[in-house]
This record gives C-alpha cells, structure tokens and sequence, in this order.
C-alpha cells in the first residue's frame, strides 16, 4: 500500500497535468449531477472562477459543487439564473423578462428561506437545515407569486426570498422531502 501511495504522489509530481486534469473531470461530473442528462449532458460547464471546464449547446450552464458551502450543491441555471445570480452576488437587482429554470437535484445548502444573505440560523429568518434535491423556478412578475404558499415544509412548490429582489419558486423533486 505504502509503496502505491508514493508511486502515485510521484506521478503527481513528475506529471503535473494529472492532478489538473482529474480535478477538472471531477468538477465536470459534479456539476453534470446538478441537472437531468438532457439538460446537463449538452450544457456548458463552469467553475465558480468563470473558468470554462466544457463548452455546450443548450443554453444551461452548469456549475460543481462550491466548495465554501456545507452543502452538496452542484447547479444548473438558464440564462435569466445566470442574470439573477450575477445579481444575487453583487446585490443588484436582477433583471430577466422570461421564465427561468435551474436545477439543483443533487441538493443544496442550507439557508434562509426570508433571507437571502443569511449565514446561520436566527429566531425570524425561517432556516431550511437540509436543502434537499429541487428546482427553482424564476417568473418575469413576481406579484403573480402573492397567493402561493412561503412555508417549505408544506409538501409542495413554495415561494423562497418572498418581498426581495432574489423571490423564486422552490420545487422539490418528487420522492425527496425538503
């Protein structure tokens, strides 16, 4: 065993494009996991440096798993998530005027369900401890959300980040629990 592990950091050291590359297939892999096949296997892929890891096709891009997160949470935007991110980021408004989806079926990271720069849980901000497997669902006017439910843990799609600029529908994926 000693003597696999020393021939394989040698590898490492001798060659220093394996390490790279294997990284670089493992973030592929993440990221596919974030969205259907049909979505993931014809989408861009990117690390969370803007480093294109894949070129694609189909509109979606998709992204591994951050590593500065607790969670598992490897996603796949359309072009209005992509905005509404760069948004989100920046603390700008977002601005799409079409439908948007983004998968998150690997899971997610806890967070706050009223809050969407929380970093821990408080009495008032409705923390969600396990992000489960989903979709998000981003509508051109947010007002036409008013009727649906906020509470994540009513069975069904709720509305996350209600009264801010970063309001979507959370759908959890059938046979997993939020």
């Amino acid at each position: 065993m000693r003597r696999a592990i020393l021939t394989a950091v040698a590898l490492l050291l001798v060659v220093p494009g394996i390490g790279s590359a294997q990284d670089k297939a493992a973030k592929i892999s993440s990221a596919m996991s974030a969205g259907p096949e049909s979505v993931s296997k014809h989408a861009k892929v990117m690390d969370w440096d803007n480093t294109v890891l894949r070129e694609g096709n189909n509109g979606f891009t998709c992204f591994p798993d951050r590593p500065d997160t607790p969670g598992n949470d490897p996603m796949c935007l359309d072009e209005a998530w992509l905005n509404w991110a760069h948004a989100w980021m920046t603390e700008t408004e977002p601005s799409y005027d079409q439908v948007g989806i983004g998968y998150m079926l690997a899971g997610g990271t806890p967070s706050s369900n009223t809050d969407p720069y929380a970093e821990g849980p408080t009495p008032d901000n409705e923390w969600i401890s396990e992000g489960g497997p989903h979709l998000m669902m981003l509508v051109p006017d947010p007002s036409t959300l008013s009727d649906m439910p906020t509470d994540p843990s009513n069975g069904g799609p709720w509305v996350m980040w209600r009264d801010t600029p970063y309001v979507h529908i959370m759908i959890p994926t059938p046979g997993h629990g939020m």
